[in-house]
């Protein structure tokens, strides 16, 4: 409570108990360019104690933590991924590339027919930014996230396998042909917003677009380690996005570590899990 008279502020009560006493890092924001000139509005957070003004003392292992939607954003704040991946040595961005909300429709926009296109070169430059800041170490950036931020990680792996030292996809679609078929009845009001927005599996010209789009279709290209989450019961990312790819790759003898739970839905409620 701030008394604006006094100019004191008072302290009533915390909503998180168990955070109380633990060190947590502090979420760094800042603004980085694109190749073609966009403003992307991220957040990064470091180790507590691995340096001081938001720079560590040197290079770090980090993970880029891709939000999910893609049309949903990335804010400051606590964020517990962040936090548990930080807790553990990390460095951890994350990216409001073109398509994220809440930075104006022309933002949005621009990412129309850009899934695995333009939206990932965006996720790419903000990593390049990182490692010219001396912020991650370039042999040691994973490429993570759930749902889009899932099929973000198999573009990571498939369109630049050079990019990434590692991938976490949790349930994250690997061929938007079959993602688009398979929709659940409650989104079919929305086909016309991805047809408009990720392309439109009704025509060729959109079947080929997809196709091209959809990281099944390289899996040769992968060459780095990658873990596959999946949620048997997710009704969204059906669990055939996971397991065509997870078959794809051990039919060209390709490894892969694949875990699915039976008792799960689109991503992960479970603490165990």
């Amino acid at each position: 409570r701030y008394d604006r008279e006094e100019r004191k502020a008072t302290f009533l009560f915390t909503n998180r108990k168990e955070l109380e006493g633990l060190a947590l890092g502090k979420m760094q924001s800042v603004t980085i360019e694109s190749r073609d000139g966009y403003q992307l509005v991220s957040y990064y957070t470091l180790p507590v104690d691995s340096g001081c003004d938001g720079r560590p003392d040197q290079p770090l292992a980090m993970v880029l933590l891709v939000h999910g939607g893609p049309w949903g954003r990335d804010n400051w704040g606590y964020n517990p991924d962040h936090q548990w991946l930080a807790n553990r040595g990390y460095a951890v961005l994350s990216v409001n590339f073109r398509g994220s909300t809440g930075l104006g429709k022309e933002f949005v926009n621009a990412g129309n027919m850009e899934w695995g296109g333009k939206m990932h070169d965006d996720l790419v430059d903000a990593v390049q930014w990182a490692i010219d800041e001396g912020i991650a170490d370039p042999r040691r950036v994973a490429i993570m996230g759930g749902s889009y931020g899932g099929y973000a990680t198999l573009v990571g792996l498939t369109f630049t396998p050079d990019n990434f030292a590692c991938g976490v996809d949790i349930v994250g679609p690997s061929n938007l042909m079959t993602l688009l078929e398979s929709f659940p009845p409650y989104w079919q009001p929305q086909i016309e917003v991805f047809a408009t927005r990720v392309g439109d599996h009704r025509t060729e010209e959109g079947r080929a677009l997809l196709n091209a789009r959809s990281p099944l279709y390289y899996v040769d290209r992968i060459k780095r380690p990658l873990l596959i989450g999946q949620g048997a019961n997710d009704p969204r990312v059906k669990r055939a996005e996971s397991d065509q790819i997870v078959a794809a790759m051990q039919e060209k003898d390709i490894p892969v570590t694949y875990v699915l739970y039976t008792d799960e839905g689109h991503g992960f409620a479970s603490p165990e899990n």
